[in-house]
């Protein structure tokens, strides 16, 4: 049996169960503001902590989606490690993203995985989908939830 063959047998009864979640992560308004002049996307309810308390329902500064979404590889470095013959995992995009809840900035955030699917792709790659819900500590409702593809690279 292959490396590929095994991971997918291994994989295979665990569908449809949590497989994996991540350690806690802090959204401090650095965090915030850093990834704003990255992406240049420095919209006042990110980097203006007083104008967003006096102007928006939020209280303060809230993290922008794609911060909270970016995380999602940490998450998974915390949840998941190279498979026996595995050389390396690949983020191969989402079917399905969904943003629900602001993260206001000085929340704590996690990853929580289930497996949706897991199928080789070809002769040296299996294709692992996952449901991803990034929670907001102390909040009920998640800050996003999405179906995040993967592909595991086995060698030959």
């Amino acid at each position: 049996m292959s490396a590929l063959e095994a991971a997918i047998a291994h994989h295979t009864p665990l569908i449809g169960t949590e497989v994996g979640v991540s350690n806690w992560i802090t959204i401090d308004q650095k965090m915030i503001d850093d990834f704003a002049k990255t992406t240049h996307d420095e919209q006042w309810i990110h980097v203006d902590p007083e104008r967003a308390a006096r102007e928006t329902p939020f209280g303060g500064a809230i993290a922008h989606g794609f911060l909270t979404l970016s995380l999602a590889s940490r998450f998974a470095y915390d949840c998941f490690n190279l498979m026996p013959g595995q050389v390396m995992g690949i983020n191969y995009g989402m079917n399905k993203m969904r943003f629900l809840m602001p993260v206001r900035a000085g929340s704590k955030v996690r990853g929580r995985f289930t497996l949706l699917d897991a199928k080789a792709r070809d002769a040296t790659s299996m294709l692992r989908t996952n449901n991803l819900t990034i929670e907001i500590e102390g909040e009920e409702t998640p800050a996003l939830v999405a179906e995040w593809l993967g592909l595991a690279i086995f060698k030959d």
